[in-house]
Formats: structure tokens, C-alpha cells, sequence
């Protein structure tokens, strides 16, 4: 055991809380996942669970080698990939996939091979890495809205604009993550207020165009689907949504406070994505009220790590990378379980590191070993006053 703690640098705590939750998936996903083998057919639960342990053992790989890379390179590795993420985003777009005459296109299958991923979420964690070097390069220099659009604002409305045609929750945790992520950054509050305007009229003038012709957008967009979830929402009627939310209530009735025990749920054949989108109410259909709290605890920890991490390094870019990285894990989970509880509208978001999934769960991974590779350089005031009396003597034996 120490021998393999000695692998293991930065923040101990949140290390913890990774691998606590990393191992209890286990337990829901292969419960969850005989849904997969005996009503959509697919797979069998052994093959399901391998799978799901390979996607663990490789997030937690990258955990292990992002750790090890200095944190002030990963501003310079957004800047790079950024380009490619569009591309990505643009292929994945225009690639058609529909559901039900909705455009449903958020898999990018890599050509001759068998292999998908989710270009939004790499874009995602790729924007926000980009937007804090950004803020960082001109947290001294004045900054105005005419030289912000290129370099800043051009990025974010494509990046945003790709994505929201066929996955609009998404679009929206992108952008109030960014508008958060500026605020932090201390981006004048004026510009942000227009900038915020602007959006909200642009996505409103989409939805009106669309929602006047149909015909025209029918299969390049998932307007009407937004509306309908929302309506039904709001009307308690039926549908395909509103059926998984119910089972999903009634699997959390059928909890209550202990769980009827791991396994042994019978919700789990009835509730479509039970091992995705919805796994939090079988959770809480096994292991209560008390295995609810307990989860929301450990990401709620995450979050209370992400802020001493960001509070603790020494350096603005440290700063708004933890916070660019950990923010939106924390919120896509409480994001997820509003939904499974029906204090939300459907959004088809997986619980980071609990849901069964690839994308997703290897990005939850590359974030957080972005964040403790950012807390492996976390020093002491004594630490920081040497190395600023040793940058002195420095520059005096430079001038002598």
C-alpha cells in the first residue's frame, strides 16, 4: 500500500474521493446494466461491467500521467487542440443523426474503426482550459470588447453554436460555466451583462426562426424537442421523458431511507438509461436516502477541494484552470440528480463517475488529474517568500 501511495501526488483527499467513487460504480452499473442485456438486448452484464472497469482503470491511467505534466502546459495544449475540437464539433454536426426527426448527433465515429466519442465534451474542457489562459495573458492589460471578440468571444459562440443544434443542455452548462469563469476572472462586469444580452437574443431569434418554419429545420435541430420536454414539465403530461421520470420517482419511493440492498432493485428493467442518465435513482432505490446523501456529499467534497486547491496555488492561471475544470463536474452531478428527482427537466447528462459511459467519464478524469496536477505545486508562505528571495538575489547578482 505505500508503495503504491508514493505514486500518488497533490491533493490526498481528492484522490480519495476518486477512487471512493470510481469503485462504488461498480455497484449500481452492474446492476443497472442487466436493463441493457434484457430489454434493449444489447451486451450481457459481465461484458457490460469489463467494460465499464476498462473505462475505470484507463481514467484512472490518466489521472496518474496528468499529474505528472507541469499545469502551465495545459494552456498552451487548449490552444492547440481548440481547432481540432471544431472541426470535431462540425463533423459530429453535420453528420445527420436524428432521433424521432431531431437532430441527435453528438457520437463522432473515428472512420475504419469502431470507435465513437463525444466531441462536445472534449470541447468543453478544452474552452474552458483556453478561456483561462486567456484571462491570464490579460489579467494586466485593459481590456475592452472590440479586442476581445477575435481571440475570446469568436471561440466561445462557435464552440457553443456547433453544439447546441443537437445537445442543448450541454450548450447551456458551457455557457454558464464560461460567463461564471469570467466573472471569476474578473472580466469587466459591463461587457459581460451585454455579452450575456446578446446570447440570450441570438438564441431566442434561433428558436423563434425555427419554431416559425419547421419544415425548414426539421432535421437539424432539436428545437421542438426542448419545447416539448419543457411543456410537459411544466403540464405533468406524458411522454417518453415524463415515463422515465416516473419510474425514476417510484425506484426512489421504493427506496426510502435504507434501500431494498445492491442488486436487488426492480425499477432498473423498466427504467430506460437506468445506467446512464437516470442511475441515480437506482441508487437510491438500493442504498436509500442515506446512499443519495452520501453521494451528494462526495461531490459536494469535490467542490470544497476544487475551492481550497484554487485558493491555495500560488498563481492566477492555477487559480481559474481548477475552478475551469472542477465547476462543471460538480454541477452536471447535481445537474443529474435534479433530473432523477424531477426538480429539473429531462437533459440526458450522465453522473460523472458513476454513470456507465466512455466520453464523459475519460474527460471527468482528464479534469480532475488536471486539478491535482495543479495541487502538486501548491507551496507554504515560507515556501513562496524563499523563492521570492532567491528571484531577488537573482536579479541584484544579474545587476552587479
Amino acid at each position: 500500500m505505500n508503495s503504491l501511495l508514493t505514486y500518488i501526488k497533490g491533493d490526498k483527499y481528492l484522490w480519495a474521493a476518486i477512487i471512493f467513487l470510481s469503485l462504488f460504480s461498480f455497484l449500481p452499473v452492474y446492476s443497472a446494466s442487466s436493463n441493457l442485456q434484457f430489454i434493449v438486448g444489447s451486451g450481457t452484464t459481465t461484458s457490460h461491467i469489463i467494460k465499464h472497469a476498462s473505462f475505470i482503470i484507463i481514467g484512472i491511467c490518466f489521472v496518474f500521467i496528468i499529474q505528472n505534466i507541469d499545469y502551465k502546459y495545459f494552456g498552451a495544449f487548449a490552444v492547440i487542440a481548440l481547432p481540432f475540437v471544431v472541426f470535431a464539433l462540425l463533423l459530429t454536426l453535420l453528420q445527420g443523426t436524428t432521433i424521432d426527426g431531431a437532430n441527435a448527433a453528438r457520437w463522432l465515429k473515428i472512420p475504419g474503426t469502431s470507435i465513437a466519442f463525444q466531441s462536445s465534451v472534449f470541447a468543453s474542457l478544452t474552452l474552458l482550459v483556453y478561456i483561462s489562459r486567456y484571462l491570464t495573458k490579460n489579467k494586466d492589460i485593459k481590456i475592452t470588447l472590440a479586442k476581445s471578440i477575435m481571440p475570446l468571444f469568436f471561440p466561445i459562440l462557435i464552440i457553443i453554436g456547433l453544439i447546441l443544434p443537437a445537445n442543448g443542455s450541454m450548450a447551456v452548462i458551457i455557457f454558464a460555466t464560461v460567463m461564471i469563469l469570467l466573472f471569476v476572472g474578473g472580466f469587466p462586469l459591463k461587457y459581460l451583462a451585454l455579452i450575456i444580452l446578446s446570447i440570450i437574443l441570438c438564441v431566442t431569434f434561433f428558436i423563434a426562426i425555427v419554431l416559425s418554419f419547421p419544415e425548414k429545420f426539421e432535421n437539424i435541430s432539436r428545437v421542438k424537442t426542448w419545447q416539448n420536454r419543457i411543456e410537459r414539465f411544466n403540464n405533468n403530461e406524458v411522454g417518453l421523458e415524463d415515463y422515465q421520470v416516473m419510474n425514476a420517482k417510484a425506484a426512489i419511493v421504493d427506496g426510502g431511507t435504507t434501500g431494498v440492498g445492491p442488486g436487488k432493485s426492480s425499477f432498473k428493467q423498466v427504467l430506460p438509461q437506468s445506467a446512464s442518465d437516470f442511475i441515480f435513482a437506482i441508487v437510491i432505490e438500493e442504498y436509500g436516502l442515506w446512499g443519495a446523501l452520501i453521494l451528494i456529499f462526495l461531490f459536494l467534497f469535490i467542490l470544497f477541494r476544487v475551492v481550497v486547491i484554487a485558493t491555495k496555488i500560488h498563481t492566477y492561471f492555477g487559480t481559474l484552470l481548477v475552478f475551469a475544470c472542477g465547476f462543471p463536474i460538480c454541477f452536471q452531478a447535481l445537474l443529474n440528480m435534479g433530473v432523477a428527482v424531477n426538480l429539473l427537466p429531462v437533459t440526458g447528462q450522465p453522473l460523472p463517475l458513476i454513470s456507465y459511459g466512455g466520453t464523459s467519464m475519460w474527460v471527468t478524469y482528464i479534469a480532475l488529474g488536471i486539478i491535482i496536477s495543479v495541487s502538486t505545486q501548491i507551496k507554504s508562505p515560507e515556501e513562496l517568500e524563499i523563492e521570492k528571495k532567491k528571484q531577488s538575489e537573482a536579479i541584484i547578482e544579474d545587476i552587479a
